[in-house]
């Protein structure tokens, strides 16, 4: 169980603050939430207490992580699949684990390959995705501002 202030991330949305704990009813069942801020577009997310495991709900990466997530993105792009629907499809699940690595990944080598020929627009929404979870754990672990993270990003990727 976590408590408010803990900074926990919420796979396929991001990492976030606890602000709050509250119950609510929704289509007449009454249940626990856990009510967390985004960092990325101030935005509050629900969180079933009863739901946590199976949702993936984790706790934030701590500096020392943060480390090893930043040399993923510092090195040479790994091979993926030519065919852009199974490279979807595969990127999709990574991003569904809320595997911290799989998604610096997938934003290293998406990156990548846009910046070699552009990608198709699923492709662009599965990078823009993956960058806006990675960036809002990334600001929370080295307590930065959103376009301070970005410039490590772009200095970072090759």
């Amino acid at each position: 169980m976590f408590n408010i202030g803990d900074k926990i991330v919420y796979p396929i949305h991001g990492a976030g603050v606890i602000e709050s704990i509250e119950e609510k009813e929704i289509l007449g069942s009454k249940n626990k939430y856990y009510i967390m801020r985004m960092p990325i577009g101030d935005m509050s997310v629900m969180i079933p207490l009863d739901n946590i495991e199976t949702l993936g709900i984790r706790t934030i990466i701590d500096k020392s992580d943060s480390r090893k997530v930043l040399d993923i993105l510092s090195q040479e792009p790994t091979e993926m699949s030519k065919i852009w629907t199974k490279r979807y499809r595969e990127n999709e699940m990574k991003i569904k684990t809320g595997n911290i690595y799989e998604i610096a990944e997938i934003v290293k080598n998406l990156m990548a390959m846009d910046r070699a020929k552009k990608l198709s627009a699923g492709e662009k929404k599965i990078l823009s995705n993956a960058r806006s979870i990675l960036l809002s754990e990334l600001m929370l672990v080295l307590e930065m501002e959103s376009q301070e993270v970005e410039r490590l990003l772009e200095g970072t990727v090759k």
